[in-house]
This record gives C-alpha cells, sequence and structure tokens, in this order.
C-alpha cells in the first residue's frame, strides 16, 4: 500500500489500549496494513465453489452473492470498504479493483432495480466526484431518481425493502439505511438536488420510529405494517451494526453542525445504542449476533461494523470518549479473526428477517464481501490512530 498519506508511527498518539493490546497481539501499524492489504485480495477471490450460497431466482436467475462478480448489496459494501481503503492511503491497487468492477458490471448490464442493487452507487458517486468521468453519470442519475421516485413504499412513506427474491410488502428493515438510503443523501449533495437529501433525513425519522427498540436503545430488523409487529423482535447484531456506521457517516456526509435539531437526534439515537452494546459485549470483544442472547454465536461482521461505528464517533466527537475503550477491545478482537489469508471469520451469511429467533441462529458462517468491506473499515479506523 502507499505510504504517501500515512505518517510514521508516534508511539504517544497510540490510545493506551490500543498500545497495550497490539504489543500482545502484535497489531502495530504494519500488521494492520498487512491485514488490509490480504483483506482486499481475499475480497476479490472469494469463490461459492459448490454453488451452496448461490440465490436462484423463479425467473431462472442464479446471484453470487459470495463471490466478487455479482451485483448484490454484498458487493455494494464491498466496494465502499474498499474506497475507504483508497481515501486513507491512496493505494493504486484499491482503485484499479474499485474501477474494473464498474467497468464489468457495465459491460453486463444492469440488474433489476431494488434496495440492495442500489448500494454500489454509493461508490460511483464518490469515484466520479473523483474524476468527473461522464459515462458514470447517467447511472448515477437513473438509478437516483428510481429510488427517489419509483422506489416502492410503506406506510407513511418508507422505503419498502424490496429485494430480488421478494417485495416484502409493507416493510421496513434497519439494512436500508446503508443500502439505499445513504446513497440517496450522497446523490443529493453529488447531482445538487436538496429534495433527495430531506428524503434522506426523512427515512432515517421513518426508520427510527418504527425500529427501535425504547426499552433497550437497540434496533429490531424489520418492522411490517402488515399486522403491525416487529416479527421476532430480534436484535439482531448485524442489523444493528449498519446502524452503528451509517449514522456517523451521515452526520459526517451532510456536515451536520452541531446544535442542528436532526443531527441532534441522530447523536442521542446512537449513544442510546452504543450504551446498550456496551454491556452486551461478548468477553471474546464481538457481540453475539443476537444482541441479547450470549448463548447464539458471536459475529465478526457485525462486530467490525460496530467498532468502526464506535470508533469514528468518538473520533469525531458525536459521543463520549468513555465508549471508546469498547471500540477497540471489538476492533482487536476483529483482527485476531482475520486469518492469514484474509479471510474474517466468523461471518453470518446473508439473513432475511425471520418470525422465530432460532432461524437467526441457524444462519452458517462463510467469507463474504461485506465481512471482509466491514472488517477493512474498522482497521481502516485502527490505522488513522498511528497518524
Amino acid at each position: 500500500m502507499s505510504n504517501q498519506i500515512l505518517k510514521p508511527v508516534d508511539s504517544s498518539k497510540i490510545h493506551p489500549l490500543l498500545a497495550h493490546h497490539t504489543a500482545h497481539l502484535g497489531a502495530d501499524r504494519d500488521d494492520i496494513r498487512g491485514a488490509i492489504d490480504r483483506l482486499i485480495h481475499n475480497l476479490i477471490n472469494i469463490e461459492d465453489k459448490d454453488g451452496k450460497f448461490l440465490l436462484r431466482l423463479d425467473d431462472g436467475r442464479v446471484l453470487d452473492t459470495k463471490g466478487w462478480n455479482g451485483f448484490e448489496w454484498t458487493h455494494g459494501v464491498g466496494l465502499y470498504g474498499v474506497y475507504k481503503v483508497w481515501e486513507l492511503t491512496g493505494d493504486p491497487k484499491a482503485w484499479d479493483i474499485m474501477t474494473s468492477w464498474f467497468e464489468a458490471r457495465f459491460k453486463e448490464g444492469m440488474p433489476s432495480r431494488n434496495i440492495n442493487t442500489v448500494a454500489p452507487f454509493l461508490t460511483l458517486a464518490y469515484l466520479f466526484e473523483r474524476t468527473g468521468d461522464r459515462r458514470y453519470l447517467p447511472y448515477i442519475d437513473r438509478w437516483a431518481e428510481w429510488v427517489y421516485n419509483d422506489l416502492p413504499r410503506t406506510e407513511e412513506g418508507g422505503f419498502q425493502h424490496i429485494v430480488y427474491n421478494s417485495v416484502n410488502h409493507q416493510q421496513l428493515w434497519d439494512d436500508t439505511l446503508m443500502m439505499s438510503v445513504l446513497p440517496l443523501a450522497k446523490f443529493g449533495l453529488l447531482l445538487d438536488r436538496p429534495h433527495y437529501i430531506e428524503e434522506a433525513k426523512r427515512q432515517f425519522l421513518v426508520h427510527i420510529k418504527y425500529l427501535s427498540d425504547r426499552k433497550t436503545g437497540l434496533w429490531f430488523h424489520g418492522w411490517t405494517f402488515d399486522g403491525r409487529h416487529n416479527f421476532a423482535n430480534a436484535l439482531w447484531a448485524r442489523g444493528n451494526s449498519w446502524v452503528t456506521i451509517v449514522i456517523p457517516e451521515f452526520i459526517e456526509l451532510l456536515n451536520l453542525p452541531e446544535g442542528d435539531a436532526f443531527r441532534q437526534f441522530l447523536v442521542s439515537t446512537l449513544e442510546a445504542q452504543v450504551s446498550a452494546l456496551a454491556r452486551c459485549q461478548s468477553p471474546s470483544g464481538l457481540w453475539p449476533t443476537l444482541l441479547d442472547d450470549p448463548t447464539s454465536y458471536d459475529e465478526a461482521a457485525a462486530s467490525a461494523g460496530f467498532a468502526y461505528g464506535i470508533l469514528k464517533a468518538v473520533r469525531k466527537g458525536y459521543i463520549s470518549k468513555d465508549y471508546e475503550t469498547f471500540g477497540v477491545k471489538a476492533a482487536l478482537a476483529v483482527r485476531k479473526h482475520i486469518n492469514d489469508a484474509g479471510e474474517l471469520t466468523q461471518v453470518s451469511f446473508g439473513t432475511p428477517v425471520f418470525d422465530t429467533l432460532q432461524g437467526y441462529k441457524d444462519i452458517p458462517l462463510t467469507s463474504m464481501p461485506f465481512g471482509q468491506a466491514m472488517a477493512l473499515l474498522t482497521m481502516g479506523e485502527l490505522l488513522v490512530r498511528f497518524i
């Protein structure tokens, strides 16, 4: 990776907990940079060798959500993780991976539009902003207009979580904030369409209203207006981690000033969640896949998302520094789960909303692009502490 942005280590600037634990784990600056390189290599070389994780649609389409050459939310999050590495390091390999992925998808043709297939366009918007490549603009414009005008809505105008294999009638999922709402805000800034930004803000409010658990501060995975319930009342870790990631990203993206009422509402929502997360973190430093059920398995992708969101929110001054200890502990636990091949282990496969809690416990573990990307976000946030 390029050294053009990173500065030499100044041990006096390293968080004391980080310094203590990295000495034990060997997770120094070079170790973290090496882990980032291996994560990226693994990300673009993941294979579903036996077809176990292919998504087979009724119309005959077969979608590879595990390998790098598909077009799904898994790849959208993967691209965003690579972009964040490039933003921090200027690594030309990271840039080539992103641009090559889009060139290949343009040649193949676009997929059907849904909540999840919007996710890659967040990174494309950043690439257009950096390059001015006019070929990118029609794609961004068309998909942005679809999100704003044509994406199916629930009661109260929420984004219905329509996906490849289900319309999920009248359903809100916490995943939506990462996959379509954050991109819409970026589109609004990029295309100078403030009504997109206002719509993105409104989506946050609707999702908080129906998915945030007032008793705990954590989030339910889904809500349906058809029956008006939260399904199994699952406080699912990875769904919660999208929230922990996306709130700091959203505040930073829109540059919401201190004192702004919307920023204050988001921050209070985030701090309530992080306070609850601090109470249910496993001794390992990870979190269980059902946050209120320590008998459910620890899940590394969600934990990476929590680590990133907590550490970034602390660094940006959104939440109390008291939470940094929990974020560092999680980040170091995530590092321990990046093996020599660069795979983040202990990652659960894509997970729908279930009507029973057991469904979440039964999701198999496998390497996934989004897991790699969430680990990239975490390692990048650790790397910032060496600058």
